[in-house]
């Protein structure tokens, strides 16, 4: 199995080469003998085939565990539903969130109490207004306004209906707007 995906990731995932300029050079970097030179060419070589030598072992582990989970009948949008789901779990541990939540409870509590008390003062004034002597007087005026258009509904409704002839004349009209 290594040996088909060596092939399949060596087209895909190519190194970047030394600098030839670099490699052709006569004298080594200030500071460094030829043999420490290298010495450290070698060892960049050796580096750079262990990266290629992981991303292969890398690649071919992906794919067997995309066939694993492909077996257990795992779906990608499993995984994102598990990997959000532990993202939600970890944000409401964090201290940041519990501090957020702790102060908007507060902060809910005071709007409610003041609001609360908002819709208590605005009841009492209603209240107070009321009762004046202004509100009295209009509501009487009001309550004698309805009673005409009231009584005038009821006259001109039984004048209608009455055998009398009375309904011929129409409705005075005695409202005051």
């Amino acid at each position: 199995m290594e040996s088909a995906s060596q092939g399949l990731l060596s087209d895909a995932m190519t190194d970047v080469p030394v600098d030839s300029a670099a490699s052709a050079r006569t004298s080594p970097p200030e500071g460094l003998t030829l043999a420490e030179e290298e010495e450290l060419r070698s060892e960049l070589a050796k580096v750079e085939e262990e990266i290629g030598t992981l991303r292969q072992v890398l690649a071919a582990k992906e794919r067997h565990c995309g066939e694993l989970k492909r077996k257990l009948g795992l779906t990608p949008l499993d995984g994102l539903k598990q990997n959000l789901s532990k993202s939600w779990h970890d944000v409401q541990v964090s201290n940041a969130y519990k501090k957020t939540q702790e102060t908007l409870s507060q902060a809910g509590q005071k709007t409610s109490a003041a609001l609360s008390n908002v819709g208590s003062v605005i009841s009492r004034k209603l209240g107070d207004m009321r009762n004046s002597a202004t509100f009295k007087s209009f509501e009487d005026r009001v309550g004698t306004i309805k009673s005409r258009v009231v009584g005038s509904r009821e006259n001109s409704t039984d004048g209608l209906h009455s055998p009398s002839g009375a309904g011929d004349k129409p409705p005075q009209d005695n409202t005051p707007f």
